[in-house]
């Protein structure tokens, strides 16, 4: 189970994201990035943070450590941002975390490479969960000492925003042309060769029970926390055994990032240093 955790201090909001998650310290002396179970988005974007985090990094797939954070609402008394304020009053209970990657900068396609192995790991993950948010517009990747972090995977698993729709779920198309590392080449073909036959019914069992039985009561449907986590394991458990079938690299929809005349490509100051 994930370690659980009570927030002593709100410290920042991040205002980067539509959720406003916000930077606490907790109990364990460690700093966190919380995503609130009273945001608009409600607690299936924390079950998605959960389940699609603890999958990549079972897939050795980098994600910052997940915790789950008990917040008293009293935390926001003394909090001038009615916004900030109003949220911290909503999201008393169980909330979710991520450990805070002090240092950490936005991934940009245009300051670093990414190897084909590994972009195209990436991109099979996504389409795995249905990742909608990992575009060029907006990344959703840090870099921090030197390597790639995957972050915000709320708006992961959107078949559970209706149940009855999960069975056609499992061969919906992913188009990964806009997707944030489209450019590098991702080799899809070995990421699924390698990571599909790891997709078992245990390992996502395993990412399922990490998530808090409150967030996951009362699913219209279902008559106990069990049986939605089972939903879940069978759905992603029937997508990954399609392979690549689902997943296209086309021509991107828009015109993405244009380095500007007389800037290098990273490749090239990379090999410069090393020279």
């Amino acid at each position: 189970m994930l370690p659980e955790v009570t927030a002593t201090r709100y410290v920042t909001p991040l205002r980067e994201g539509g959720s406003l998650p916000g930077v606490v310290e907790a109990d364990d002396l460690r700093t966190y990035v919380m995503k609130f179970s009273g945001a608009g988005q409600g607690r299936k974007t924390l079950v998605a943070e959960v389940i699609s985090g603890r999958l990549a990094q079972l897939l050795g797939l980098r994600v910052p450590g997940l915790a789950v954070i008990r917040l008293d609402p009293v935390l926001g008394l003394g909090e001038p941002d009615p916004e900030v304020q109003a949220l911290l009053r909503a999201s008393g209970g169980l909330n979710a975390g991520l450990d805070f990657l002090s240092g950490a900068l936005g991934f940009d396609a245009l300051a670093y490479t990414v190897d084909p192995v590994e972009a195209g790991r990436i991109v099979w993950f996504d389409a795995l969960v249905g990742n909608v948010d990992r575009s060029w517009r907006n990344p959703n990747m840090l870099v921090w000492h030197g390597d790639l972090w995957l972050i915000d995977h709320g708006a992961t698993l959107i078949f559970h925003h209706g149940w009855s729709a999960a069975p056609a779920a499992v061969r919906r198309p992913y188009d990964a042309s806009e997707h944030a590392l489209a450019p590098f080449g991702p080799d899809v073909a070995a990421a699924a060769a390698e990571l599909a036959p790891r997709v078992t019914h245990d390992l996502l069992a395993a990412a399922a029970a990490d998530v808090p039985d409150v967030w996951l009561a009362d699913e219209p449907g279902f008559a106990t926390p069990d049986e939605v986590r089972e939903a879940y394991v069978a759905t992603l458990s029937a997508r990954a055994a399609i392979g690549t079938a689902h997943i296209t690299l086309g021509r991107p929809r828009a015109a993405g990032p244009a380095r500007q005349p007389g800037w290098p490509s990273a490749a090239a100051v990379h090999g410069s240093e090393r020279s």
